[in-house]
């Protein structure tokens, strides 16, 4: 049988042969080999029981302090607090030690402290200091909070639903993918407002009611509430009752801060890009007042009267590359400005007590100087510690206490004249 196509019907179909041959070609493949930060996880059953105290434990790596009722807690960086008993502070004695995986801050009303815990927050009862117990906790407080992996190389294999992310192997990674293609490795990237993101997702990398922090601290306690910075967001937690704390509202700002100074009846934020201020006569619910813009650059806040005081300093995680105090005049809340600035090495916390200004300037020690004068600091050092590298200062009443690279050192600056050392809790020696 013969069989007769005429041209208009045979058009058609070889037109959809050669479409349809123009898209079978050959895909070419390649292996890739590269290092990358793959995290390590604590299940979550496991987190949610690891808090407990045990023995006083050296000094490894301190972060922030806390002062209250002659204690001072100090924070093992990632690894939970230190409890010490200051009563003689020539002497101190560390009493306890609190194991709180993934924790940075602490705060204390009456007797509970506060204290992140990765993506928790956990309320610990320290009636008895030697002895701290948990009493309550708020699960999933601070979503997304990872430890910081090294940011030369990205992060692979990052599943928030394997539990807690504790730390990070650098292991060499290799895959087949299809040759030339857009290889997406997770870096960890920052947005407009340096917020870290990881596939899209936000990631974070002182017998009164309430104590004193230090100037870094990005918890504080006002009446019945906790406010807390993380990330872009101010959050507010109730803590009337214990059991019973519940998460409030949720602020968000239009920076990432970090840290937090609370100031007749105010709360002052230390942000990348400048200052903001907070009312707090709605303690529930804070109210915007104003902001002082500055440079991109870390800045934690102290405020005395109706001056703050800011250090701005560089580094990676503060993106920029001042290093200086601004004095900023606040005594019109609604339009704060800049007094003066002075050039620092790279400042990091900072105090104030009846105009003596406590400045640590990182490698480059501690800095007394008087305030009295805002436009003539410089002019006035009382006395520089040059030997040790500091981190943050809490002035109280003639006792300074400083932690630092070194440890915890407190000094007696009673006698501005003579400020002296009275005790110095090493970190151990590896």
């Amino acid at each position: 049988m013969k069989l007769n196509l005429n041209s208009a019907a045979i058009l058609p179909a070889l037109m959809i042969i050669l479409i349809f041959l123009s898209g079978c070609k050959d895909t070419t493949h390649e292996e890739i080999t590269y290092k990358a930060n793959v995290p390590v996880y604590m299940g979550l059953d496991e987190f949610r029981r690891a808090v407990k105290t045990t023995e006083p434990q050296v000094l490894v790596n301190p972060g922030k302090i806390y002062f209250k009722d002659n204690f001072i807690f100090v924070n093992e960086f990632h690894e939970g607090v230190h409890v010490i008993n200051n009563a003689n502070p020539a002497a101190p004695e560390m009493v306890a030690f609190v194991q709180i995986p993934g924790n940075v801050d602490i705060a204390i009303r009456n007797n509970i402290l506060f204290a992140d815990s990765y993506i928790d927050l956990v309320a610990i009862d320290i009636s008895d200091p030697s002895n701290p117990v948990e009493v309550d906790r708020v699960e999933d407080a601070f979503p997304n909070v990872l430890p910081e992996p090294d940011l030369n190389y990205p992060v692979y294999g990052l599943d928030f639903s394997k539990g807690v992310v504790t730390g990070w192997e650098t292991r060499e990674i290799t895959e087949v993918v299809e040759k030339d293609a857009y290889i997406n490795q997770n870096y960890l990237i920052f947005n407009d407002l340096g917020v870290p993101a990881v596939n899209g997702a936000e990631v974070s990398i002182g017998p009164s009611a309430t104590g004193v922090s230090g100037s870094m601290a990005r918890f504080t306690v006002s009446g019945d509430y906790m406010y807390t910075v993380h990330n872009n967001n101010l959050k507010v937690f109730s803590i009337a009752v214990t059991p019973g704390i519940s998460s409030g509202n949720s602020i968000p700002l239009n920076r990432q801060v970090e840290t937090i100074f609370p100031y007749n009846n105010k709360l002052f934020l230390g942000t990348t890009t400048g200052m903001l201020v907070y009312d707090l006569s709605a303690p529930a619910a804070p109210v915007y007042v104003s902001e002082f813009n500055h440079i991109n650059s870390c800045d934690p806040v102290v405020v005395e009267g109706n001056l703050a005081y800011v250090t701005l300093r560089s580094g990676t995680q503060c993106n920029g590359f001042t290093n200086q105090l601004d004095v900023v005049d606040i005594s019109s809340l609604t339009n704060p400005f800049l007094v003066k600035s002075y050039p620092m090495y790279n400042p990091h916390g900072l105090g104030i007590d009846n105009h003596t200004l406590f400045i640590c300037d990182g490698d480059a020690g501690l800095k007394v100087y008087d305030a009295t004068d805002p436009m003539e600091i410089h002019m006035h050092q009382l006395a520089h510690f040059s030997d040790i590298k500091t981190y943050d200062v809490i002035p109280y009443n003639g006792l300074l206490m400083l932690i630092g690279a070194g440890g915890l050192y407190q000094y007696d600056y009673s006698d501005l004249d003579s400020l002296r050392l009275l005790s110095h809790i090493p970190v151990a020696i590896p």
